[in-house]
């Protein structure tokens, strides 16, 4: 572990990390999550949890609990925020509560400082009145924007219905320095006066991120590209509230194997789906550090400690980060090849989604495990690739003939290794050199291996890609075995 992590943290550094709970947490959130963690790691500084909950239509309690679930899951621990404990809220950290949606009233205090300064001011105009301006505006060959009717208004008109609060934009040039992207410039002029507050009095994001950022001392804002428009409004905001401007950097976007953005429809965007796909926490932060960053040496497999103490932020790439299958399914089987049989076995029994009744036996799931090591790129596919031991499938007779052989020698075949088998004692099922003799004997008086090892494989698994039929003997002992051998002569019988 890096020194920089033991002790006091060093509070000059504070990063933050704002979900909104409207879903399962996202890949790209959670890739951004994990490098504000590292950043604050490495440099010994704290991380913040904060929930931006102001899309109250969307925004649920149980979204907000699975995301902290989930981080709980990668393994990434805050040093300030809200958490759960045996299902109940509490905070740690001196800024609670940690919401939007319960800090408007500090929001408002702000706003009501912007109009009394002069630097906001209430609008009235309806939906219908922006429209007609933006159509106006668009008719002219001007980028649509709010034309400022309202900003100098001497006294509401008559019978105003409704106002929100729009914030004077100043029209100049915003340019700040982006620890990814170098010199970033937005001409202010195009955003036009921008709304702060709506027409219930609550707070909208842009501003409500800027007072929060100050009041929890947030000095680095890392955060996806596609936050880069909001940052000169909030720059804007800090500079007419006075407020030092935190360091920026944003991150690549996360894009597909043709360089197309991920999206729902396309793809699994949600960290709960490669959660119970079988994916391991090691495995997955492992890859996400690896979506736009990488070490000086290279290397590709690395613990979290060296993550933590080889991530530079000044080796965040600034093209897009490609997602790539392949590659995680490979470092997921790295991990796997360094967990034993016993830590699999417990894996696998955590996992609720997966403890079928008929997948219980630990025993039986704890045999499989290291026959299909070599076959497994997740959890997950230990249960998948396995599911025959549990339940034979159901298969059409044909499959147990040996290509250009038929249905008689199959049926004298099967006949001839359930007799075999049969004589076998039980303890020696699990004896290779016997199995193996006995089934090899057989072999002998064939022209081809396969007449007599085929329909053994289909026999026991229902499949015709499967582990080595004597392994699967081995598993299953001698009575379920002669059982599925008994079930295959009555297929063959019918053919």
């Amino acid at each position: 572990m890096s020194n920089k992590q033991e002790g006091t943290r060093n509070k000059e550094i504070r990063v933050r990390m704002a979900p909104s709970p409207t879903g399962f947490l996202h890949i790209g959130t959670a890739r951004a999550t994990l490098f504000n963690w590292l950043f604050a790691r490495h440099h010994g500084g704290m991380f913040m949890l904060r929930i931006e909950d102001t899309d109250a239509e969307r925004s649920k309690t149980e979204y907000e609990i699975q995301l902290i679930e989930a981080l709980h899951w990668l393994g990434l621990d805050w040093d300030e925020g809200p958490d759960y404990v045996d299902g109940k809220l509490v905070s740690k950290g001196q800024f609670s509560p940690y919401r939007q949606s319960e800090r408007q009233e500090i929001y408002k205090k702000y706003v009501e400082q912007l109009l009394a300064e002069g630097k906001a001011y209430y609008c009235y105009c309806t939906k219908e009145d922006i429209e007609a301006q933006q159509q106006a505006m668009a008719a002219s060959g001007l980028p649509p924007k709010y034309t400022g009717h309202c900003r100098n208004l001497a006294e509401p008109p008559a019978n105003w219905q409704s106002r929100v609060v729009r914030f004077k934009t100043p029209e100049n040039k915003i340019s700040f320095h982006d620890l990814i992207r170098g010199k970033v410039e937005f001409d202010a002029s195009l955003l036009g006066d921008m709304i702060i507050t709506r027409s219930d009095g609550s707070v909208l994001y842009n501003l409500a991120v800027v007072i929060d950022d100050h009041l929890m001392g947030i000095t680095h804002v890392i955060r996806g590209e596609d936050h880069i428009s909001n940052t000169p409004k909030q720059i804007l905001f800090q500079q007419a509230l006075g407020f030092p401007q935190p360091i920026y950097g944003h991150l690549p976007l996360i894009l597909n194997a043709d360089r197309s953005k991920m999206s729902k429809r396309k793809n699994k965007v949600a960290l709960e789906e490669y959660r119970n796909a079988g994916y391991l926490s090691d495995a997955m932060v492992n890859f996400l550090a690896l979506l736009g960053w990488h070490p000086k040496d290279d290397r590709e497999v690395l613990s979290r400690d060296e993550l933590i103490e080889l991530f530079d932020i000044n080796r965040v790439q600034k093209a897009g980060a490609v997602f790539n299958q392949d590659k995680l399914d490979w470092l997921n089987r790295e991990y796997l090849k360094k967990m034993g049989d016993e830590e699999i076995l417990n894996a696998l029994m955590e996992n609720g989604a997966w403890r079928m009744e008929n997948r219980t036996n630990k025993t039986l799931l704890k045999k499989i495990i290291p026959i299909n090591r070599g076959r497994a790129s997740t959890l997950r596919d230990f249960i998948d690739l396995g599911k025959f031991f549990f339940d034979l499938p159901d298969y059409a007779p044909a499959m147990l003939v040996w290509k250009d052989g038929n249905a008689n020698d199959t049926a004298a075949v099967l006949k001839t290794l359930h007799e075999k088998l049969k004589s076998i004692s039980p303890e020696n099922f699990e004896n290779r050199g016997v199995i193996t003799s006995a089934v090899q004997e057989i072999v002998n008086g064939r022209l081809n291996r396969g007449e007599v090892l085929w329909p053994l494989r289909v026999a026991l698994s229902g499949q015709q890609s499967s582990p080595d039929p004597l392994e699967i003997m081995m598993v299953l002992g001698k009575e379920e075995s002669l059982r599925r051998l008994r079930m295959a002569m009555d297929k063959i019988s019918n053919i």
